[in-house]
């Protein structure tokens, strides 16, 4: 299968002279997590969820305001597209070796369209997908963090281990997750609701436990992908924690079954 034939043709774009404020306006109203970027109509970067949290967050900016920050100071410029004629097992090599979420699509030298990991997830439903099941793909390593541990503690870790979330665990227990947009969202926030003086000394009392979502959806290592695959699409969760006897035991994302359906074109 052709990738024109699985990309969104409705693709959200931003300008590269606006602003955070207005690409978090765009990633709310259409519940997206990244936005390709464009100058004079013509694509130049790519901006995602995990970019702004982790510009949000750093020392350097902490005190700045979103709308002080163009999208061409955030944006990921080295942008990967790929042809309309590509294969799917193609694309999804060249997104797993890159470690990236999406990938614009192009046609005659124009974006005809953008596909993400989430639309290689729809295609892992069905009966080959039902006989194959969490165990055989789930990641057993797991980056956690505790509830107690400091936001500015978990963003690091999400950098470090290029993670878009974390399983807040306590005393073995999955207590909650916590996710880049969590993360974008209270760095705003902060911004907004606190002053500028205190900004320094006051990111560093914020905790996971006050950002994380807790009794977070969970899955089984005996159920099918194609069972997995239903419940990403059903709730946009892009990873779900595995659990038994009640303790984390890993986790599995759409990188996952990104790398199962690469597999298996091949």
């Amino acid at each position: 299968m052709q990738i024109k034939n699985l990309m969104s043709e409705d693709i959200i774009t931003i300008d590269k002279d606006q602003n955070l404020s207005d690409a978090l306006k765009l990633l709310r109203k259409h519940n997206i997590s990244r936005l390709p970027v464009t100058n004079n109509k013509e694509l130049v970067g790519i901006v995602s969820e995990r970019d702004i949290a982790a510009k949000l967050g750093s020392s350097k900016s902490e005190s700045m305001p979103a709308s002080r920050f163009h999208i061409s100071s955030v944006m990921v410029k080295d942008v990967i597209a790929v042809p309309e004629t590509m294969q799917l097992g193609e694309v999804a090599k060249i997104m797993l070796e890159n470690g990236i979420g999406s990938v614009p699509v192009m046609n005659d030298g124009k974006m005809s369209g953008i596909v993400s990991k989430a639309d290689f997830v729809t295609l892992a439903v069905g009966i080959a997908f039902d006989k194959i099941t969490v165990k055989e793909i789930m990641s057993n390593e797991v980056v956690i963090v505790s509830p107690t541990d400091r936001l500015i503690h978990a963003r690091r870790e999400m950098i470090n281990a290029k993670v878009g979330r974390l399983p807040v665990v306590d005393d073995e227990d999955l207590v909650g997750m916590i996710t880049s947009k969590d993360l974008m969202r209270a760095f705003i926030d902060f911004r907004k609701n606190v002053p500028e003086k205190y900004q320094k000394s006051q990111i560093k009392e914020i905790l996971v436990e006050d950002v994380m979502s807790s009794n977070p959806s969970y899955v089984t290592k005996e159920m099918s992908i194609s069972d997995v695959s239903k419940i990403m699409m059903d709730t946009g969760f892009n990873g779900l924690p595995i659990v038994e006897g009640g303790k984390l035991i890993g986790i599995i994302t759409q990188t996952d079954i990104l790398r199962l359906i690469e597999k298996l074109e091949s």
